[in-house]
């Protein structure tokens, strides 16, 4: 992009940079400057290609932080809860009044030179520049009370530029926290997070993306998932309304046991594109993962979801299914969807499934003919379609909140 200026003065700007720390960013630095966005030769981004994307929706890019500012929290008043504050992706401050503080360890993320190159650009972006995020860990034993709601602020000072951070999750031996991640934006900007999440044995993690409305916010995340002996992650996706989305999830399956769930029910009009794509790498004996995608397409929405699921010659016993649906609305939608199994254990029960088509008119017709118009007749077709995927939510009270938002979606003109 021609109006996009990245050079090593960003890394000298840095604060507390070790010499080997800076050495690692400048070589992504590098790579990034060489390659540039990705694009559709990117096998990973075929459906995607943001360097397009980034060319039609921004006149220009900055890279330098968001000034600094405070802003009061609006919280959610649906349920009791536990928050961390993020403004413009740095640590504000947090709240854990429910819990046992002692169990609980959080602070601004401090990077960790251990990452590898990666080949994706905007990982090498996020090594060369990533300076906000937070880290959070729960100590032995330890299993939350309320949830936690991670509140991503961002304000106008963020306008055309990209953003970068990491966050670091990490629960220690049989310890339990359940995660809602929601967005607040009203600018026109990048974020572009690299999360680290690692399960010790016996831990559960459920992780819930949901946004506050509709906005024009560009959003990439790559998440990577390690897990251990008869650990539990699930990821439930809700994050219909923002203009660009991209979910890159990854999950290593290191030891007998594991359970990975992916479910995602998202609702896409007026030029919304977003992607979910996933790898789950079974590496030991005796494990399970579930990925149900679902999503309903209108107006001229893109949808797309690449799932992978790979099974080592020592991963016997592996039971994975996979499975994207997706409803368009009208014929300028689009829909695109990449199975794949990589196979090398003999004993495992493994299935894929996609499939992509329009409102029955049969049904429809049944409705209306019940009393209901058209418009009326339809919107409860798209909420019957996603309600499977709501079922994964356990707790009533954020099931509830999770409706809300999907009719307030739904029914908006």
């Amino acid at each position: 992009m021609q109006n996009l200026e990245i050079n090593s003065n960003q890394i000298d700007n840095i604060k507390k940079i070790t010499k080997e720390e800076k050495n690692f960013r400048l070589k992504n630095l590098e790579f990034f400057k060489e390659i540039g966005f990705p694009n559709k030769r990117f096998e990973d981004w075929k459906f995607s290609d943001l360097r397009e994307i980034i060319n039609k929706n921004f006149d220009e890019l900055k890279v330098e932080q968001a000034s600094k500012s405070s802003h009061s929290i609006n919280l959610l008043k649906d349920f009791d809860h536990n928050y961390i504050f993020l403004i413009n992706g740095k640590l504000n401050l947090s709240n854990f009044d429910y819990e046992d503080k002692n169990k609980i360890k959080i602070h601004s993320y401090e990077n960790n030179i251990n990452y590898k190159i990666s080949k994706n650009p905007l990982i090498c972006l996020n090594h060369a520049l990533a300076e906000n995020g937070y880290s959070l860990e729960v100590e032995k034993n330890y299993k939350f009370k309320k949830t936690l709601i991670i509140y991503n602020y961002f304000t106008n000072s963020v306008k055309n530029k990209i953003l970068n951070s990491k966050n670091k999750i990490k629960l220690n031996e049989n310890s339990e926290l359940h995660i809602i991640d929601y967005i607040v934006n009203d600018s026109k900007f990048i974020n572009n997070v690299y999360e680290d999440v690692v399960l010790q044995k016996y831990a559960v993690l459920k992780n819930l993306l949901i946004n506050n409305h509709k906005n024009d916010g560009f959003f990439y995340k790559f998440i990577k998932n390690n897990l251990f002996f008869n650990s539990e992650c699930s990821n439930l996706i809700f994050s219909s309304g923002l203009k660009f989305n991209k979910l890159d999830i990854e999950c290593d399956l290191n030891e007998k046991n594991i359970r990975s769930n992916i479910f995602s029910a998202l609702y896409l009009k007026d030029n919304e594109h977003q992607e979910i794509k996933t790898l789950i790498n079974h590496l030991a004996p005796d494990c399970k993962s579930n990925q149900k995608i679902k999503k309903v397409l209108t107006s001229e929405s893109k949808g797309i979801y690449q799932g992978k699921i790979f099974v080592k010659s020592i991963a016997q016993k592996t039971d994975a299914y996979q499975l994207s649906k997706a409803l368009l609305i009208n014929d300028k939608t689009e829909f695109n969807s990449k199975p794949e199994l990589e196979i090398y254990a003999d004993d495992v029960k493994c299935s894929h499934g996609s499939s992509s088509g329009n409102i029955d008119e049969d049904s429809l017709y049944y409705l209306m003919s019940r009393g209901l118009n058209q418009n009326e007749a339809t919107n409860l077709l798209i909420k019957g379609f996603l309600s499977d995927i709501l079922e994964s939510i356990k707790s009533p009270t954020i099931k509830k909140f999770v409706e809300q938002k999907l009719d307030k979606q739904i029914n908006e003109n």
